[in-house]
């Protein structure tokens, strides 16, 4: 009932004073960051909050923004060879508790189902913290032959992870919708070549689609999936509140999973000597991307006015309002404005650019201009009887308020120009942000100040996790950390590893031998990215 009470008070506080719906956003979002991002998502209709804490209602004009990044992924992995299946969601206990590592990692996250009815379950089930363990009991009775690999499913599910008292829209909830990709390989080869398709696909997702940009990187081995070999990451930053955030994973498991389960292939080399071989166990990875992308998205671009939405992943692209028809306009110009209003939209929607008109005749026009400025639609046409006179309309960006006229000779041509223009430049923009606070420190003494900046930290890094540990715990006692208050699942006070860059810097390399870890002075291996996180 507790639980109930604060989602419903949560609602209630984000989208209603004194029972009036509001339609503004009423603070800055450098001001109130956590009371911004609220008020965006469930004023924009992106979000409702549900009776559960935690669990969230994703409304259409955030699920659309999903079914756009699913088309995109499963196009993608299906030029790969992955096939699309379901698996169900409950999983017997038996099953997750074979791989011990595995279920120590997400233990604490685990909701369980024991009744069913008022009868109690012979065996309790888990409900999906993530599907190796209800999969892989089945894929070892389908690999028997070196030619039933690979075997590469995806499916498209929600899964529930019950672990933390803080939860947060898109960022952290109990539960979130996801694809999973679970594969197996003959070869390590095969199955790191994919770990790396996979990554680089998430990536266009985030960069072409959202337009966020990412770091491509290896997470520490105390990081990594629990039970796997080594994990893979797509890294975010978020200005406000100078963040980094796990944006997607790409994960090797190696073959852990596949000795615990028996998935195995007789050895297609044939008999040695007259003994038959023993059987090869497989090559296996996971990987997923999850609706946490929506809520990066919102942090990454929206700004005071509410949301603000790349064109390529937006519901409505264009939103065409007729104006300047007042109490004193004539019918002549009311009828011609109509007209020019339906001949655009059929011009654009031919294109398939998705475009609405807004004639509301309960509202004015500046009304309208700020309903779709708080839901981020990209581009705003303006017309009226000036307007179709001159046989031209006004074209307003969302993304930085510039207006420009379009001819309605070239509309078209203009328009789309304009939507790609604008994913470009919101892309452009977030990396330069996000380029401009990535500092380089190779002395522990400016480590915390630059957190304190709401910045992230490259680092000459030694990868051991006793430093890791020891990174956190001392940047967690020093500067803003030290008077801020902790919740373990809520953003980390103190400095993580994110990733260790694929991409280590051209102009800053490492000697060997001479270039110590910041932290600990050991020799250092590689340069890590470290910050407060999500």
């Amino acid at each position: 009932m507790a639980a109930q009470t604060s989602a419903k008070e949560a609602r209630m506080d984000a989208s209603k004073i004194e029972g009036v719906a509001k339609i503004g956003i009423e603070c800055k979002k450098d001001a109130d960051f956590p009371k911004w991002y609220k008020q965006v998502l469930t004023r924009s209709e992106m979000l409702d909050y549900y009776d559960v804490s935690g669990c969230y209602i994703l409304r259409p004009w955030a699920y659309r923004i999903w079914q756009e990044i699913q088309k995109y992924i499963d196009h993608e992995i299906e030029e790969l060879g992955v096939e699309n299946s379901y698996f169900p969601m409950f999983i017997p206990a038996k099953n997750l508790e074979k791989e011990k590592e595995h279920i120590e990692g997400f233990a604490a996250e685990v909701a369980w189902v024991t009744k069913a009815g008022n009868n109690n379950l012979h065996e309790p089930l888990a409900i999906r913290p993530t599907s190796e363990t209800a999969m892989y009991p089945y894929y070892a009775e389908w690999v028997r032959s070196h030619r039933d690999l690979p075997l590469r499913l995806n499916q498209w599910c929600s899964v529930v992870r019950w672990e933390f008292k803080n939860p947060q829209p898109f960022i952290r909830n109990r539960e979130f919708l996801w694809q999973e990709g679970h594969t197996a390989f003959a070869t390590k080869a095969e199955a790191d070549l994919e770990v790396q398709q996979i990554l680089e696909t998430y990536r266009q997702v985030y960069e072409d689609l959202l337009a966020v940009p990412v770091i491509k990187g290896v997470k520490s081995d105390k990081e990594k999936f629990a039970g796997g070999l080594y994990t893979t990451s797509l890294e975010g930053y978020i200005p406000t509140t100078g963040r980094g955030i796990q944006a997607a994973t790409s994960h090797s498991l190696g073959q852990n999973f596949a000795k615990m389960f028996g998935i195995s292939f007789e050895d297609p080399r044939g008999p040695l000597d007259g003994e038959v071989r023993p059987a090869l166990f497989a090559w296996q990875n996971s990987w997923g991307f999850s609706t946490r992308s929506l809520g990066i998205m919102v942090m990454v671009h929206g700004d005071d006015k509410g949301l603000v939405l790349p064109p390529r992943v937006a519901a409505v692209q264009v939103v065409i309002i007729p104006c300047g028809l007042n109490a004193k306009a004539s019918d002549e110009d009311r009828l011609s404005v109509e007209q020019s209003v339906a001949n655009v939209l059929i011009q654009l929607k031919k294109a398939g650019v998705r475009a609405k008109v807004d004639d509301r005749d309960n509202y004015s026009a500046g009304y309208k201009f700020n309903h779709w400025e708080l839901r981020g639609v990209p581009v705003r046409l303006e017309l009226g009887p000036k307007d179709v006179k001159n046989h031209q309309i006004m074209a307003a960006r969302r993304d930085n308020g510039a207006k420009t006229t379009l001819h309605q000779a070239t509309l078209v041509s203009e328009v789309r120009d304009l939507l790609e223009t604008i994913q470009r430049d919101m892309f452009n923009r977030a990396r330069e942000i996000r380029d401009a606070n990535i500092v380089f420190i190779e002395e522990w003494k400016d480590f915390v100040p630059v957190l304190d900046k709401k910045q992230l930290c490259l680092i000459p890094w030694c990868e051991t996790s006793d430093c890791e540990d020891e990174i956190k715990e001392k940047s967690s006692r020093s500067g803003l950390a030290a008077t801020e208050v902790q919740d373990e699942k809520a953003p980390s006070m103190g400095a993580k590893s994110l990733c260790i860059p694929m991409e280590q810097p051209v102009h800053k390399k490492l000697i060997k031998g001479e270039t110590k870890c910041v932290s600990c002075g050991k020799d250092a291996r590689r340069w890590a990215l470290f910050g407060r996180s999500y």
